[in-house]
């Protein structure tokens, strides 16, 4: 492919979620390993994790990290992502903390528009939830590419169906404006968020209304998934909200976790047990990041899986529970595992056979890459959404009938033994097979980044000098508001990741860690 080199620079703004970092982590390495200068702006406490989790080839150009102070009282010191917050109900102030962000994010941006080290930035990449880099964008006519972390399925029908346009909550199943008219969506699958939007006064709508218009203002979006999986009436139905806005697109370019490899880490057990299982044996147990389930709804996971006598490895958040005595004879073909597991590496793994997942979007991209089939237990924002599409629209998975240990039970079962779970088997494997196939040269996600870099090579030659001098005029107040100690703890804060992980530089004041 033809390499951009020097005069190719993107700078990535990912949401401090580690599964809203992960995908552009991936997409930071594909556009390194193409020659192109990446820096990835977060805070300090994300730093670790980032390096941690950032792949790079050997030949590829340096991946920049640059860390900006979290805004202080907001929180306890180091809960700078939604996972370290002690309750998922803490998520709308955490939003509204990371509008102080603002301040230091400007200045960092406008050192690299006129940094002479490197190439100025092509655009800005940065998450839905971060709608105020769009004004400071279109002020610096530089392009800003807004990435969500869902579906183009999921996003269409939310948009649809948001605030005026939902119907009466007393509705069981509603169609969506511009879908195929055969398409019917019951109204328990749609987002809490959504349900929600009738109320124009409730405070946490209220700020999604304020993010939505500047999403639809964007230059274009980001889309971790691939044309082929994607229902056609849907995509084009989400792209038309954009097209009478800003004339954006949306860009195709996932799954952004196969542009990447990623090394087994030879000293993990639940590989090594893995490796010790009949091929397709295992059902793999997860449920993400966010939500965290009572110990009385783990009993009855633990007493399904059990009765469904399969072996299983099953990840768990929780650090105090434990399966009831009484099953512990009787849960012999599993494994439970506290904490991080590589899920990507986990699904890819001959042994797994099948996945119980809360369907977020990462997740099922994941299993669609490893051709593994999903038994969907959806709890959060738009996972019912995502579930319905595995099941009815892709053919590569169901959804369990309820949460008791009875419905547990079945669903395994069917999954792993049953004649459904083995169409649906096949099915996911014809789907990894097309998500490869995306990914190289000449597919459909290769050609679409391809595309998108020569769209922004085009719309860069905009002069923005002037641009630049008057934005610094005006926001010259606000970079006096900076206090000179966040600064110093910036740098405090990554001096213990720097003598561990990484070398320091500064160019053109600005504190880079270079990966």
């Amino acid at each position: 492919m033809a390499n951009g080199g020097e005069r190719d620079h993107v700078v990535l703004f990912p949401f401090l979620s580690k599964g809203h970092m992960l995908p552009l982590l991936h997409f930071a390495s594909s556009l390194s390993s193409r020659g192109v200068v990446v820096s990835i702006i977060t805070t300090p406490a994300n730093v670790p994790f980032i390096l941690h989790h950032l792949p790079q080839p050997s030949d590829a150009k340096p991946i920049r990290v640059l860390p900006i102070p979290f805004p202080s009282g907001h929180f306890q010191a180091g809960i700078e992502s939604t996972d370290s917050l002690p309750s998922i109900s803490l998520f709308p102030a955490f939003l509204s903390a990371s509008f102080f962000l603002r301040s230091s994010f400007l200045r960092i941006l406008l050192r690299l528009l006129r940094s002479g080290s490197s190439p100025p930035p092509l655009c800005l990449v940065s998450d839905f939830f971060f709608g105020w880099t769009q004004p400071l964008c279109r002020r610096l006519s530089l392009p800003r590419i807004v990435f969500h972390g869902m579906s183009p399925f999921s996003m269409s029908i939310i948009k649809s169906l948001w605030g005026p346009n939902l119907p009466s909550l007393d509705s069981v199943q509603v169609t969506i404006p511009g879908a195929p008219e055969s398409f019917r969506i019951a109204m328990a699958d749609l987002p809490d968020t959504v349900l929600a939007s009738a109320n124009p006064l409730d405070p946490q709508i209220v700020f999604l209304e304020s993010i939505g218009s500047t999403d639809l203002e964007s230059w274009g979006v980001l889309v971790n998934s691939f044309a082929e999986l994607e229902p056609d009436s849907f995509l084009d139905l989400f792209e038309s909200f954009y097209r009478r806005t800003s004339g954006g697109r949306a860009w195709l370019v996932g799954p952004l976790a196969l542009l990447v490899d990623s090394p087994r880490a030879p000293v993990a057990d639940y590989l090594q047990w893995l490796d010790r299982q009949p091929v397709g044996s295992v059902v793999y147990v997860a449920f993400g990041t966010q939500a965290d389930l009572p110990k009385g709804q783990l009993d009855e996971v633990a007493h399904g899986l059990a009765r469904a006598g399969v072996r299983f490895l099953w990840v768990i958040r929780s650090t105090d529970w434990s399966p009831p005595p009484e099953l512990e004879a009787e849960m012999g073909p599993g494994r439970i595992e506290k904490g991080w597991v590589s899920q990507r590496e986990v699904l890819l793994h001959v042994a797994v056979g099948g996945f119980v997942s809360h369907c977020g979007w990462n997740s099922l991209l994941e299993a669609v890459a490893a051709g593994v089939p999903v038994l969907g237990w959806p709890m959060i924002a738009e996972q019912r959404l995502n579930a319905r599409m595995v099941e009815e629209e892709l053919g590569m998975g169901m959804r369990m009938a309820g949460n008791g240990r009875k419905e547990v039970e079945e669903g395994v079962k069917e999954l792993m033994e049953g004649d459904k779970g083995s169409r649906t088997r096949a099915r996911a494997r014809e789907l990894a097979r097309k998500a490869r196939a995306a990914v190289v040269e000449g597919g459909s996600s290769y050609t679409a980044l391809e595309k998108l870099l020569e769209e922004l090579r085009r719309v860069s030659n905009v002069n923005r000098k002037d641009i630049i001098i008057k934005l610094e005029e005006e926001e010259g107040e606000d970079e006096k508001e900076i206090d000179d100690d966040d600064d110093k703890k910036v740098e405090l804060d990554v001096a213990e990741v720097e003598r561990k992980m990484i070398n320091l530089e500064i160019i053109d004041g600005i504190s880079q860690i270079i990966y």
